[in-house]
């Protein structure tokens, strides 16, 4: 997919804390476009125009990782924009604060749906856009980490065996939910 086509970088959760200083950080290095994606329009274009003020030239998307529609319109535009896809940063996230009100049942749901699925749905989309020399970044916290120790050591194994296939991997968050 190289050739005439520009190089492009893909960030999501990119309105704000660490996506947006990868943003900014790649705007300043990175020798092509960066897209900043966020769910929210309105807080991804203020977003845009802070970079904007400093001098910088971000492309905005909307990316919501829990509706696919918008992953696969962002998929379409830089598949046609672009013609490939040279790094992709998945910094989209959620976590709830400890005093949240809301039930363990749909923070539980939420997050899996945010954090697990919908990042996985943008790797299903963007993996057969990535150029031969592309690479991918996916940021995490303490947060996955603490609820792993939090495991049992069956699931633990389960979790890092070198057999684990996506679908295994898809059952077990699922029945985590459930």
């Amino acid at each position: 997919m190289a050739g005439s086509n520009p190089r492009v970088a893909l960030v999501t959760g990119a309105n704000k804390g660490i996506g947006f200083e990868i943003v900014r950080g790649l705007l300043q290095k990175f020798d092509g476009d960066v897209i900043l994606a966020a769910r929210n329009v309105k807080l991804g274009k203020e977003a845009v125009s802070l970079l904007e003020k400093d001098g910088l030239k971000p492309k905005f998307l909307q990316l919501d990782l829990v509706d696919k529609s918008t992953i696969e319109a962002a998929k379409r535009h830089v598949e046609q924009t672009y013609g490939g896809l040279d790094i992709l940063v998945n910094d989209a996230g959620i976590a709830y604060k400890s005093d949240s009100p809301a039930p363990f049942s749909e923070q539980a749901e939420m997050s899996m749906k945010t954090n697990f699925t919908g990042t996985l749905d943008v790797c299903k989309a963007m993996f057969p856009l990535l150029r031969d020399h592309a690479r991918v970044v996916n940021v995490s916290s303490t947060a996955s980490h603490m609820a792993y120790i939090k495991c049992s050591e069956e699931l633990r194994k389960q979790f890092v065996s070198d057999d684990l296939t996506i679908e295994q991997l898809e059952r077990l968050m699922a029945t985590f939910v459930e």
